[in-house]
């Protein structure tokens, strides 16, 4: 008998627990899963006393981390391996001790094996703490089914 059918949700979200279950490096930062859609990732992390650098500011690649983190999951939501090939973020606004942060991804697009992604960092006010783009690449395999090649 076979599985019925996911919706693109369904999928995301199956693809978004698999890959959690795996990454470390989001956990050990405290990162969550809010919301997961098809193309589509919320992720959430508080500014911890270690993060602080100083100028008395979360550091910057704590940010990158978690828009890279949201960006990760919105682009292997369709459970096609996908991997980073560029990213860059323009920090707009310092993240402080304590803070609530939220980065949402967004796919702009997806064609062929390359896809472009927008993530917005806000934190717990709304107010814009950075933004991140990143370029997708699509590999081999799936990630309900981890290959343990690279491509």
């Amino acid at each position: 008998m076979t599985e019925p059918q996911r919706t693109p949700d369904e999928l995301a979200q199956a693809c978004a627990d698999a890959m959690f279950s795996r990454d470390q490096a989001s956990q050990s930062l405290g990162i969550g899963l809010q919301d997961i859609a098809a193309g589509k990732a919320r992720l959430g992390m508080t500014v911890r006393a270690d993060m602080i650098q100083g100028h008395g500011t979360c550091h910057g690649g704590f940010l990158f981390a978690l828009a890279d983190s949201a960006f990760a999951f919105a682009c292997n939501s369709y459970d096609e391996a996908t991997v980073a090939s560029g990213c860059s973020i323009d920090y707009v606004a310092p993240a402080r001790l304590g803070d609530q942060l939220t980065a949402t991804a967004i796919e702009l697009t997806r064609k062929g094996r390359t896809g472009l992604y927008d993530v917005r960092i806000e934190n717990q006010h709304g107010e814009l703490i950075a933004l991140f783009h990143g370029k997708s690449y699509k590999v081999r395999g799936t990630v309900l089914t981890q290959e343990t090649q690279d491509d």
